[in-house]
């Protein structure tokens, strides 16, 4: 086997061993708690940039395959694991996780200590780092500190579609008659900003009967409206919220025009046009197993998370008022706008991989475009 260093630019250093793709991979060191969903959470888009720890010590167990995937391709920078399975066990499986690494160019770590380097991160913050199988730990950590951070980085514009398009089920997608029963008769037309998308989005608005299509980030109010949508949908996405060019203007020009329903980045957009603010998390929420209570009812689901960054509630102003909180730590997890049929959640209903609790937030959306 050969040796790998994963280095931060605080100076710590782990000694492991390399898996998947060798050479030297860099971004934000974060840490995510599911105890499965490793090939949905490496090609989630939200992840670009970033190299993500997985807290639980056995990954791969289970392979990978093609249905599994979120987006077209891996979208973490590096994968980091206390344990790798060589050989999967899953006769779903089509290759084992390391050989998918290596298809992809991800450089991965394994045999460390990720006990240890999710406290730090903890303590310390999520940091910039590297990982290499060929670099001296002195050096890496003056790379990882020369790096800028994800404060001001505008990643969702870079990984929109170019073009608009129409989505249709295909090939993995199509899961189901019903599935496509749907489709093929939809009630509704939702334009999707793609900011980052994950396809179990996709699939969950056709299934509530919605014809899609996917628009790029620098779609304006004007261009959204006149594809004559009954409701417009704000997806997940990587980096700052308050960095994507021209999307708190556009989302706010169409409040009061058509239904809107925000997720995750989306969500942080919505609360900026309403007037909010954001801010950087010192290590984020990143897992299938957050708490998040419901103020109206206190209903509390456990839900999917994969966020970097929180909605100020202090200034979130009058025009909306806040729905759901964390109950690790009492951030805003959701909101509700006051003056517009418009409403968003921090976490992932959409899940994959974790819980489903959340998934009548999609019919919602659906009631609130039959209301017109």
């Amino acid at each position: 086997m050969k040796k790998a260093i994963l280095a931060l630019a605080d100076g710590e250093v782990y000694e492991g061993w390399s898996f998947g793709a060798e050479g030297e991979s860099s971004g934000e060191a974060v840490f995510n708690t599911s105890m499965t969903g490793y090939q949905e959470i490496l090609t989630d888009p939200s992840y670009v940039g970033q190299m993500v720890c997985m807290t639980y010590p056995e990954q791969g167990n289970y392979g990978v395959n093609r249905a599994d995937e979120e987006s077209g391709k891996p979208h973490a920078t590096g994968f980091i694991v206390r344990h790798h399975a060589e050989e999967p066990s899953s006769f779903r499986a089509e290759r084992s996780l390391d050989a998918y690494l290596k298809l992809h160019g991800i450089v991965g770590i394994h045999g460390i200590d990720t006990r240890r380097l999710v406290r730090h991160l903890r303590t310390a913050g999520a940091q910039m780092g590297v990982i290499s199988t060929t670099g001296s730990a002195r050096a890496l950590v003056d790379r990882a500190r020369a790096m800028p951070g994800m404060e001001g980085q505008d990643l969702a514009t870079r990984i929109s579609t170019p073009q608009a398009y129409e989505w249709k089920r295909q090939g993995a997608d199509a899961w189901s008659d019903a599935a496509r029963q749907d489709q093929a008769s939809p009630r509704f037309h939702v334009v999707a900003y793609d900011w980052g998308l994950k396809r179990a989005m996709l699939r969950l608005l056709a299934e509530s009967g919605c014809r899609v299509t996917v628009v790029p980030s620098a779609t304006t109010t004007e261009q959204a409206l006149a594809l004559r949508p009954d409701g417009v949908f704000l997806t997940n996405g990587p980096g700052d919220p308050a960095a994507v060019v021209g999307a708190r203007e556009a989302v706010a020009g169409l409040l009061g025009k058509v239904p809107v329903f925000g997720i995750c980045l989306g969500h942080q957009i919505l609360s900026l046009a309403v007037g909010a603010r954001t801010f950087k998390l010192k290590f984020g929420h990143r897992g299938a197993n957050q708490p998040v209570k419901e103020l109206r009812t206190g209903k509390v689901d456990i839900t999917s998370q994969n966020h970097g960054f929180a909605v100020d509630d202090k200034a979130l102003g009058k025009r909306a008022k806040v729905t759901h909180v964390n109950l690790n730590d009492g951030t805003v997890e959701g909101i509700e706008v006051l003056d517009a049929p418009a409403f968003s959640v921090q976490y992932h209903p959409e899940a994959s991989p974790g819980p489903h609790d959340a998934r009548q937030l999609f019919r919602r959306f659906v009631e609130m475009m039959e209301r017109g």
